[in-house]
């Protein structure tokens, strides 16, 4: 019996044009983040399972992959990247001058049921900015963030903006109490505004009540909410906070395309304040792409309070859209191909590959001995731009043949100098 072993359920094998795009992906997106004045940190594969019960509750275990490790230490495989993000930073970086930000790349695993664009192991982008709130720094990570998708050729994307708080203040005008926004959360992060609709009717609010909250969530017009709100000086704040953000937005960050949407709730206790969500309706159903916001997790972890913003971008999700958009993926390929025409020839075509390789070239050697035919088509398979043929009438005039595999012209040029290859 042949026992063949496959990959584990919810995993993938990226071959090599697919490892051409998302290096690709991944090198796009780390220049955009760098370019906005964020800083590379890594961190571990697993952590302590109590980092993510506390910031998410025992439940969350069905959805990891936990073990306990020969120590009876308690471990998981990381499910996200922002908790160990902030568990970093209250051991290490509290003291380090603030604004702090941070950007990361990461495989992470979940037990889910897998599903287009959706795998147990996946790689998740995102970013943290740690010591400020100012309206102008969060209008400039929502901006990286639509930014980051315009970088990789997204065009139909959509950004919406809330405010927990404001809606928060809204429910309190509203005297809608703590356990009826529980209820109303679940239903108001999935757009089911029907059954809110349902929901405040069992509350007994009036009908001209539940059309106007309907209104404040599904179409958000921050004039009506200040003039809902005008006998509360700290919505009023907060208010003004978002007006500016728009501003910055809008005038200075060249983001114009982007809705206040009171209806963004995230679906997670630790948000608070400004949240944000990027979608890709191309994706369908599962058309969220980007997704974050104002959020306290480093008091959770006892750390010295202060304000916290950021975001997740799906990695694959991003990939895919790309691809649905037909977006094009440049293939690398090597910059030369060696062909030494028989065994003495071989030393010097290994000298000039790692001549060449010094000087950071992509270079391969053609080591199985065929002929110049095959040969040729190999390194076009390669997607090579140019073929260097040693032979033995061309070492005996110190010279190489190059070959250009685009123009198929052919010229000799000296071994000792190589001026035009390396140029």
């Amino acid at each position: 019996m042949v026992f063949v072993i496959e990959r584990p359920r919810g995993t993938r094998d990226f071959s090599v044009k697919e490892m051409e795009k998302r290096k690709f992906v991944e090198e796009k997106l780390r220049s955009t983040f760098q370019s906005f004045g964020f800083q590379e940190i890594q961190t571990p594969t697993f952590e302590q399972l109590d980092l993510f019960t506390m910031k998410s509750g025992e439940s969350i275990i069905d959805e990891l992959y936990s073990f306990t490790d020969k120590g009876g230490r308690n471990l998981a495989l990381r499910p996200e990247l922002t908790a160990p993000v902030i568990r970093m930073y209250v051991d290490q970086l509290q003291m380090e001058s603030k604004p702090l930000k941070l950007f990361y790349f990461g495989n992470c695993y979940r037990y889910d049921r897998p599903q287009k664009g959706r795998y147990r192991e996946f790689m998740q982008a995102g970013c943290e900015l740690i010591g400020t709130n100012t309206p102008e720094a969060l209008s400039e990570l929502i901006a990286m963030a639509y930014h980051l998708l315009v970088k990789v050729d997204i065009k139909d994307i959509t950004l919406d903006i809330g405010n927990l708080k404001l809606l928060t203040m809204i429910f309190k005008k509203m005297n809608i109490n703590k356990d009826q926004q529980k209820q109303l959360f679940p239903l108001i992060d999935k757009e089911l505004f029907s059954d809110v609709t349902e929901m405040l009717e069992d509350f007994n609010f009036e009908n001209n009540e539940i059309k106007q909250f309907i209104s404040f969530i599904q179409q958000s017009n921050i004039e009506e909410i200040e003039c809902y709100l005008n006998d509360d000086e700290d919505a009023l704040k907060e208010v003004h906070k978002m007006k500016q953000l728009i501003h910055f937005l809008d005038s200075c960050f060249e983001v114009k395309d982007f809705h206040l949407n009171l209806g963004i709730v995230r679906g997670l206790d630790y948000y608070q304040g400004v949240v944000f969500e990027i979608k890709a309706p191309k994706l369908g159903a599962e058309k969220q792409i980007c997704g974050g916001g104002e959020y306290d997790l480093i008091s959770l972890f006892n750390g010295r309070k202060t304000h916290t913003s950021g975001f997740a971008l799906g990695f694959d999700r991003t990939i895919l859209s790309m691809e649905l958009e037909d977006v094009s993926f440049p293939s690398k390929g090597l910059d030369y191909f060696i062909v030494p025409v028989n065994d003495d020839m071989i030393d010097i075509a290994i000298q000039i590959a790692m001549r060449l390789r010094l000087k950071e070239k992509r270079v391969d050697i053609d080591l199985m001995k065929r002929g110049i035919g095959k040969a040729m088509k190999y390194a076009g398979s390669k997607n090579t731009s140019k073929v260097i043929i040693i032979g033995p009438r061309e070492i005996e005039n110190n010279m190489v043949t190059l070959r250009d595999m685009a123009t198929g012209n052919q010229q000799m040029l000296s071994i000792d100098t190589l001026d035009p290859i390396e140029a």
